[in-house]
């Protein structure tokens, strides 16, 4: 099968894919700090660049795309048809940096909790805070 687009509109589509601030970040960020949660963002001094730094909890947050980070068993998570072997080290390559990170925050103290965009849809989010916030409540 091939792509619907021409190369140079599924190059446009591609660029426009942002790393930092995308909008299931930016929502969980918002319910947060509603609750009364202060935290930084990106704090370029710990591993992988957490998306959310809880200082006071000693927790970091990960928001998570389903599709760039593999998340196995999910509808969002689907290897494109075309260039197949390009995605698919793409995002083996993205799970494996994810874990290290992991592992390196763990042996810095820090409790990390990975947040995936698919626990962020309409009909999950409250819940998915509700877990996070309960989660955090145990770290203190």
């Amino acid at each position: 099968m091939s792509d619907r687009h021409t190369p140079e509109q599924r190059r446009f589509n591609m660029q426009q894919i942002k790393g930092t601030n995308t909008k299931p970040e930016i929502m969980l960020r918002k319910l947060l700090f509603s609750k009364g949660f202060r935290y930084r963002i990106n704090d370029k001094s710990l591993p992988g660049k957490p998306d959310i730094v809880l200082k006071k909890y000693n927790t970091v947050v990960f928001v998570n795309g389903c599709f760039w980070h593999g998340h196995e068993n999910c509808r969002y998570y689907v290897i494109p048809k075309t260039r197949t072997e390009f995605w698919t080290d793409k995002i083996n390559g993205n799970k494996k940096r994810d874990k290290k990170n992991t592992e390196l925050l763990l042996q810095r103290g820090w409790k990390v909790i990975t947040v995936w965009e698919c626990e962020l849809k309409k009909d999950k989010i409250e819940q998915t805070v509700d877990k996070l916030i309960h989660e955090l409540d145990d770290n203190l």
